[in-house]
């Protein structure tokens, strides 16, 4: 899924100058304009800490073009600030004032203001103020926006008073709610979404004299304030002072209770007035309370908007309300089956708020919290990077406790589902543990581990309030020019089944009974189906190679590839499913492509089905946008299709419009949506949203533990592929001084990939953890460190070369679009010097083979790392003997780019390293010949018969050291194929004819 995003930093100025030619003042007694930015050059572009202009988007196309443009219109000076946008998710720019030198003090003035030159495309577009806090990057954030509906120049003056405090996100999660303008960081403006444009701006200045009454406000602790049936809500106001000072004139409150759903049988009516009197400190509350009356009636929740007429200050910008909770109805029931909870629930639904249901927003999208009650919102996301600030734990589940607090608005109290992509750890959050990603743990060949890190990422997402995971990615990966290749166990189906008790990790039992706990999450099999299958050159998706293309196969191959492990998921009772972006070409059915969002033959007749999925469908990021047709197209044909939810980041208003539109016009059944909304729904009950909608925090103790970073080091440990040792290198002697270099030896971003903390990842020490490096020094010895290989090598006994890729995620890191195979020439340089001084091990740190070349001969010992996460431990302990190498190739390991594709199975086969090759230490190799060999098949296949998995795998492990010993580094294309295809045999329970193939192997050796 694309990450979505934070939506907007937001910050800004450095340098107040005196403008040439002042605006007019507002009134005769208000001050001259102070100047902010005049867009003359004063102020440079330039990112934090340093003071300047600065852009930012949430995909590398997003952020704006910015330039000073000398014009002969310009309204002050002769240059103003232009630029143009095609933003697909968001983007803008901001002026910080430098980190490093005092804030601004702008509270003597009325508010804001600047020219901009309208294009007349009706877009609205945001202003943001940043307000407190250390500097530009840790403040309180302050929002406002005008409407670009005319056409020229014009001067656009914002009261400060019309500012409001976001409440979908917070760069420091929320200092304290009050815009006391007496220490400014620079402002923010956000441009349109979904229209390709242009912008000039100019002349930002304060302007006016602060109106005292405008600078109170009155605010309450919450929007919505659910009570039993019976029980008295308390709204606590509370008055506040820009700057903090106590208010100069007397603030008084009416109150009543008006409108909503409740009746005057159902609560007591309030009515009355509060004064906060002349000098009162800023801070201070007053507590109202609302009583309910019990009536004995099972009914539907009810709401009691509290009416607020405000004097001498601002008032609240939402009207609280008070709702007396849903009860005494059948779905409230836990002891009833979740099926008739279902059934009773979805026939007291409105169609719209059946589609509510069916739709997912991003949580950075939302244009105010209300719209999760107004809409009737089933399901919020965050996408990648899209995270609260400070990206903690406690502001996690605060967040989105918030969230569910406002559905708790809603006519039925449905709680809404919030999802992330969790996807080798809670790896959206800094300090959660963060597992080797996906093609790792195929490397361990061990379903035990894929459980563990199931269930360690599990306990963690549950216990920041998040019940659902879109993990785990069951694609198989056929081309390793994929940008997402990490994301799979690998290229063979039978082991990307055997890692499925990774599923079991993250859910529990099959059956479901589990997901009510805190420490379990619905899990989600994506993408649904042959995303690894894409063929390179076939993305259309912007500069994208092989990533969301087509999958042009026969039905045999479909079924046996890429089908396969959906089968066993479903099985295992996976929640929920999420289609690819890809297309599918079934060859020989003449239709050509066709977008698995709009496959109804594939998710309704194949997935639902022949293979009787229960869960729910959702959709990837925008993904329907990609469908041909129209905006109503592209809804009806995903939904009759078979999705169920639709993923629509920042079109939810749109989507769910047009759903009900389509409905309505007869293009979309009501069987189909109550059929969606059901599957929603059974989720829903069972994880136990309706008992337990908030945060359970119980287990946030253990993230990032101890135990779970146990778990991790472990997974990390057994990931490693030893593909070469020449004369027994590894593993290393503590007594030996050790020689470490490379770029990846010393970077814990590096080392995690792509999906850490955001979408694309990102080098440096982005979260805790242990580097490479780092865990080196921790397992002994003598260590000397240099990253380029540029300190003196002399009188070191053995080099360690870590080397690798930067991180990327999807369609960026594909090949082809900024990225290859190759090492970079810094690492190239690095592995030269090292092993041309000294015998040296190199590890490869990627999420792909990576291409040698001449250089394997100069290695004396080759590791594939992988990504291994936060625990670089558990790669020390591998080179220093504390565990043996025991890992092997997930995926195969090519000579050249050009064999790509090649994979197990193929009818040519020539790699480096066969799928399945993998060396180990501490183990004693197996001696003998094709008499051994023979040996060992007739007690594979008295396993194989008598069921005996454990012995069938040992027995075919022996015989595949034993191939491995005799064939060296002299890997031939002969005993290549049949040595993959052993593996896949093995994976398969054929163990006797997997030993037959190896030894096969052998004998070409």
């Amino acid at each position: 899924m694309r990450r979505t995003a934070l939506l907007a930093c937001a910050a800004l100025l450095t340098g107040l100058l005196p403008l040439t030619t002042a605006a007019t003042a507002s009134g005769a007694d208000d001050p001259a304009p102070v100047p902010v930015d005049r867009f003359e050059g004063e102020v440079p572009f330039a990112n934090p800490p340093a003071g300047g202009i600065f852009t930012w988007g949430s995909d590398t196309d997003d952020p704006p073009t910015l330039a000073l443009t000398a014009r002969d219109d310009a309204p002050e000076g002769a240059k103003v600030l232009s630029g143009t946008y095609d933003i697909s998710g968001y983007g803008g720019f901001t002026h910080d004032f430098a980190f490093a030198e005092p804030a601004h003090d702008w509270s003597a003035h009325q508010g804001i203001r600047f020219w901009w030159d309208g294009q007349n495309n009706g877009k609205k577009i945001a202003f943001e103020l940043k307000d407190g806090g250390a500097n530009g990057e840790a403040s309180e954030l302050w929002t406002t926006s005008f409407t670009d509906d005319f056409t020229g120049w014009k001067q656009i003056e914002i009261p400060f008073a019309d500012f409001t405090y976001r409440t979908d996100y917070q760069p420091v999660g929320g200092i304290d709610h009050i815009l006391g303008l007496t220490e400014m960081w620079g402002y923010a403006v956000t441009l349109p979404v979904g229209v390709k444009g242009e912008f000039a701006m100019d002349a930002v200045e304060l302007y006016g004299r602060a109106d005292q009454s405008l600078r109170a406000s009155v605010r309450t602790d919450s929007a919505v304030y659910p009570v039993k049936e019976g029980g008295t809500a308390k709204v606590r106001l509370t008055v506040a002072t820009t700057g903090e000072a106590p208010i100069d004139e007397p603030v008084t409150v009416a109150y009543e209770t008006s409108g909503g759903t409740a009746s005057d049988a159902d609560y007591t009516p309030v009515r009355g007035e509060y004064t906060f009197p002349a000098g009162t400190a800023s801070g201070t509350t007053h507590t109202l309370r609302v009583p309910t009356r019990k009536d004995r009636t099972a009914e539907s929740a009810e709401t009691i908007p509290l009416k607020l007429t405000v004097t001498g200050a601002k008032a609240p910008t939402e009207t609280p309300q008070v709702v007396i909770d849903a009860h005494g109805l059948p779905y409230l029931d836990s002891r009833l089956p979740v099926s008739k909870r279902v059934t009773d629930l979805l026939s007291r639904m409105s169609l719209e708020e059946k589609a509510g249901q069916m739709t997912q927003a991003e949580r950075g999208a939302l244009t105010n919290a209300g719209d999760i009650a107004a809409y009737d919102l089933g399901s919020l996301l965050s996408g990648g990077g899209s995270t609260p600030t400070p990206n903690t734990p406690e502001a996690w589940a605060k967040m989105i406790d918030g969230f569910q607090l406002r559905a708790r608005a809603t006519r039925f109290q449905i709680p809404l589902i919030y999802g992330v992509d969790a996807v080798h750890g809670h790896n959206n959050v800094v300090g959660a543990t963060i597992m080797p990603h996906n093609i790792g743990i195929g490397a361990t060949r061990d379903p035990r581990i894929a459980h563990e890190t199931g269930a360690v990422t599990a306990a963690e997402v549950r216990a920041t309030g998040i019940p659902w995971d879109f993990a785990p990615c069951l694609c198989v990966t056929r081309d390793e020019r994929w940008g997402r290749s990490y994301e799979s166990f690998g290229e063979d189906p039978a082991l990307v089944e055997a890692m499925e008790t990774v599923i079991q990790g993250l859910q529990g039992r099959a059956d479901g009974r589990d997901l009510d706990r805190d420490d379990k999450v619905l899990a989600t099999a994506k993408h649904f189906v042959g995303d690894g299958g894409t063929e390179y050159g076939s993305s259309t998706t912007g500069t994208y190679t092989i990533d969301q293309g087509v999958t042009k196969v026969t039905r045999e191959e479909l079924e046996a590839v890429h089908l396969a492990p959906y089968e066993s998921a479903v099985d295992r009772g996976v929640g929920t499913v999420m289609p690819s972006y890809s297309s599918l070409d079934l060859i020989g059915d003449d239709r050509g492509p066709v977008k698995m969002h709009a496959s109804a033959d594939m998710i309704n007749g194949v997935l639902k089905g022949r293979m009787d999925f229960d869960g729910f469908v959702i959709s990837d990021w925008a993904a329907i946008d990609q469908i041909p047709g129209d905006y109503a197209s592209d809804v009806r044909t995903s939904i009759n299709a078979g999705l169920d939810m639709i993923m629509v980041p920042y079109a939810y208003q749109d989507f769910r419009t047009a759903l009900i539109d389509e409905v309505r016009a007869g293009r979309i059944s009501e069987r189909r949506i109550d059929d969606a909304v059901s599957r929603i729904l059974t989720q829903k009950f069972r994880l136990g949203l309706f008992e337990q909608p908030y945060a359970d925090t119980s287990g946030a103790s253990r993230i990032g533990s101890a135990g779970h970073r146990a778990v991790a080091r472990e997974a990390a440990a057994e990931s490693q592929v030893l593909l070469k040792n020449s004369g027994g290198l590894l593993p290393l002697k503590r007594s030996q001084k050790v020689y470490v270099a490379g770029s990846n030896a010393d970077d814990i971003g590096n080392q995690t990939g792509g999906w850490t903390i955001t979408w694309q990842g990102s080098s440096g020490d982005i979260t805790p953890g242990t580097t490479v490096l780092e865990g080196i020094r921790k397992a002994g010895g003598d260590v000397t460190y240099s990253k380029d290989a540029s300190a003196p090598t002399a009188g070191h006994d053995v080099g360690v070369v870590v080397v690798g890729e930067t991180p990327y995620a999807e369609g960026v890191g594909d090949v082809g679009n900024g990225h290859d195979l190759e090492l970079s020439a810094a690492d190239q340089a690095a592995v030269d010097k090292v092993c041309a001084a000294m015998k040296c091990a190199v590890l490869v740190v990627s999420g792909r083979p990576q291409l040698l070349g001449d250089r394997l001969g100069k290695i004396d010992a080759l590791v594939a790392s992988w990504l291994p996460g936060t625990e670089g431990d558990g790669v020390a302990d591998v080179l220093f003997g504390r565990r043996p190498f025991t890992g092997q190739l997930p995926v195969t390991w090519p000579k050249t780019q050009d064999q790509l594709p090649i994979n197990v199975g193929d009818a040519s086969y020539d790699p480096q390293y066969p799928y399945g090759w993998g060396l180990t230490t501490l183990t004693k190799v197996p001696q003998g010949g094709t008499l051994t060999l023979k040996g060992l098949g007739i007690a594979a296949r008295a396993a194989e018969r008598a069921g005996a998995k454990e012995a069938g795998r040992a027995i075919v492990t022996k015989a595949r050291l034993l191939v491995q010993q005799r064939i060296g580094q002299d890997i031939t294309a002969s005993a290549a194929k049949p040595f993959a295809e052993a593996d896949h045999l093995l994976l398969t329970g054929r163990y006797g004819a997997a030993v037959d193939k190896l030894t096969a192997a052998y004998k070409a050796a």
